[in-house]
């Protein structure tokens, strides 16, 4: 009997056996706030003042709206008095909008080997061209299979020719260091 009215005001109060006030994203509406006095803000934007809660939710239900707690961590908490189904509906807006706008940048890969060909250099150094032009990164591998480590100059060179003939439209990020048996740079789209 204990548990189940403990469990019972613990759902009420929105606290978990932690402590920890669940929902944090949640907003609180009408009689989910929990202040004793609240700043409200009307529909039109103007401030009525800090008013006790009850006096609050008074002055929302004469504009048949919700009271809104939009800033639960000031002291007072600050409410506005509108339509919480608009205001939901906005906040999802936003979300998606911000969604849109975040840039999503992939690391491409390109792998050479140190006695890699001119001609093939020269495709794949295309490749490059046409990631960079879609705002991608480009980690450019050379790889040394078994003898081939000792030819470390060779790549390394190999890394800054690709680097040189790229500069036009992309800028060294990190410049070729070893990883194992193979070096690597990363290359990025100029701002």
């Amino acid at each position: 009997m204990l548990r189940v009215l403990s469990a019972f005001l613990d759902s009420i109060t929105g606290y978990h056996e932690e402590g920890s006030i669940a929902n944090r994203d949640q907003t609180n509406i009408n009689r989910k706030i929990r202040a004793k006095e609240v700043r409200v803000i009307d529909p039109d934007g103007n401030q009525l003042g800090i008013l006790p809660l009850h006096q609050a939710l008074a002055s929302a239900n004469e504009f048949n709206l919700d009271l809104v707690e939009v800033s639960p961590n000031a002291s007072p908490p600050v409410c506005k008095i509108m339509d919480y189904g608009r205001y939901k509906y906005e906040e999802t807006k936003k979300k998606q909008e911000a969604k849109k706008k975040q840039a999503t940048v992939q690391l491409k890969e390109i792998k050479v080997r140190p006695k890699t060909g001119e001609n093939d250099l020269v495709t794949k150094i295309g490749h490059i061209k046409k990631f960079i032009a879609k705002k991608n990164k480009v980690k450019v591998t050379c790889v040394f299979r078994g003898r081939e480590i000792t030819l470390s100059a060779m790549g390394k060179e190999l890394l800054i020719q690709i680097a040189s003939e790229t500069e036009d439209i992309a800028i060294v990020e990190q410049m070729p260091k070893f990883e194992g048996r193979a070096m690597f740079m990363i290359l990025g789209p100029k701002p």
